[in-house]
């Protein structure tokens, strides 16, 4: 078992929301991507979704296609992203981490180093889950088992568009969370609708037994509170990686931390009844 599902179970048996950071491996500074997860950690973050930078990030809006695309231009592909995840390793052994990303970095890794050699070095890594876009449930059967015998989850987006076969399907295969996609479209578009995802999630539920988290759209406080009312976790990008890119290289840790605490802070209030 990877550590996504004891996580997350110990925070819904204490009324809490999960707090899911997403940020793109080696963006804004390739030698920092550590230090911001370490310190995303330390802000509240719950689990730590890794982007692995790719040329043609389809469902990405252009905040996280530039971040991919400067990542890129540095030269982080997906052996220095898992190179991260195991530095990451050396100072938390508790937060959980899920790869973010495009199915062609893992095919051409498997290609170079072998079949399966993806799924054994994300595991030496201490990855514990995978989101591949555009890996439909109907064709990574055999990706899920390898990962499920590695002790890491496959996650699946869903969306506003998804039938109710697809969840059906998404639901028999997908482990740790499954990722709502709030929007019709790319990262960071568009207005989020709180009551559309009120109205989708227990659509999801009944056919999904693992946690539901919600992103896209989603860019502070009030917007993260406003949806963990309803999912079981919240899903922070494309205003995390605008931020971050906005940080001087001092400071780009603690930017991420205080980020961090902010959110925390407002899902905590659920809990608590504070708000």
């Amino acid at each position: 078992m990877s550590r996504i599902a004891p996580t997350l179970q110990a925070l819904q048996a204490a009324g809490h929301k999960a707090l899911i950071p997403y940020i793109c491996a080696g963006d804004p500074y390739p030698d920092a991507t550590v230090e911001v997860m370490l310190a995303l950690a330390a802000g509240g973050a719950d689990v730590i979704e890794l982007g692995v930078p790719f040329s043609d990030p389809m469902a990405d809006g252009p905040v996280i296609q530039q971040a991919s695309e400067r990542a890129l231009a540095q030269g982080i592909g997906l052996a220095q992203v898992l190179g991260y995840v195991q530095a990451f390793r050396r100072s938390d052994k508790r937060t959980p981490v899920v790869l973010m990303g495009y199915a062609n970095p893992i095919e051409r890794y498997d290609q170079r180093h072998g079949a399966g050699s993806f799924v054994a070095a994300a595991r030496e890594a201490g990855v514990d889950g995978l989101l591949v876009v555009d890996y439909p449930p109907e064709e990574c059967e055999s990706l899920a088992a390898a990962l499920k015998q590695a002790d890491m989850d496959l996650i699946f987006l869903l969306a506003p568009t998804s039938t109710e076969h697809r969840i059906e399907e998404v639901g028999r295969i997908a482990s740790g969370y499954v990722y709502y996609v709030s929007l019709k479209g790319v990262t960071g578009a568009g207005h989020l609708d709180t009551s559309a995802v009120a109205e989708a999630v227990p659509r999801i539920r009944r056919h999904v037994k693992v946690p539901v988290g919600v992103g896209f759209g989603i860019r502070d406080a009030q917007t993260a509170q406003a949806v963990a009312r309803v999912a079981d976790a919240v899903v922070i990008g494309s205003r995390l990686v605008q931020l971050l890119h906005a940080q001087p290289r001092d400071t780009v840790a603690a930017a991420g931390q205080a980020f961090m605490a902010e959110i925390r802070t407002a899902l905590d209030a659920i809990a608590t009844g504070a708000s």
